[in-house]
């Protein structure tokens, strides 16, 4: 029974920490393609992007699905070769964009492609950033940001085109209260941060 008890706690011995980049063994493209997956503080956004870019129609998602990959491999690579930017932590914390970008789908806002893919870019270049800071720190290879970007316009693509391809008016508002659970995730994490100072 004493043997057993040992080599069940020698398996429970991890052999190295990831805390933020998973690692694949396959490379730093895997590896990057896994980071959106297993990060929701990553594919929340995006997702939630991407249902807005779907819900102000094709020429909004078009622009999104193109303008979020890149401004992502800009702050990527600004934040591998510069480390992290110096922000207000209330624009580079989560519940910002969550809050905001759940907003505007939970109300259906209409707003024009350049917008919307203003908004693209704009969460691009910040979780880019960081992203790339990340990777830097932890001794990665700078390939890892490709793995990222490819797994976005994947995921963006696909999640605004099954919106644009919806034509019932109540799928719509399944869209729409997909949203109103993201604008209630990002309260929530507003209200920890805020509980967290106290």
């Amino acid at each position: 029974m004493l043997t057993h008890c040992i080599v069940a706690a020698l398996l429970l011995v991890p052999a190295q920490a990831s805390a933020h980049l998973a690692t694949t063994g396959l490379g730093p493209v895997y590896d990057g393609i896994l980071h959106l997956f297993l990060s929701l503080d990553d594919l929340l956004p995006v997702f939630a992007l991407a249902l807005l870019a779907g819900l102000n129609g094709p020429t909004a998602a078009r622009w999104t699905v193109f303008a979020l990959p890149a401004a992502w491999f800009a702050g990527g690579m600004a934040g591998f070769l510069g480390g992290p930017t110096s922000l207000p932590n209330a624009i580079t914390s989560l519940w910002l964009p969550l809050l905001l970008l759940g907003l505007l789908v939970a109300t259906d806002v209409k707003l024009g492609a350049y917008l919307v893919a203003t908004l693209a870019a704009m969460l691009g270049l910040l979780h880019g950033n960081s992203n790339g800071a990340d990777i830097a720190s932890a001794g990665r290879e700078a390939s890892g940001v490709v793995g990222i970007i490819g797994a976005i316009f994947v995921v963006s693509s696909l999640v605004a085109a099954g919106v644009i391809s919806l034509r019932v008016p109540w799928a719509r508002i399944v869209v729409r209260v997909a949203g109103s659970w993201t604008a209630a995730t990002g309260l929530l994490l507003l209200g920890w941060s805020l509980a967290g100072r106290a």
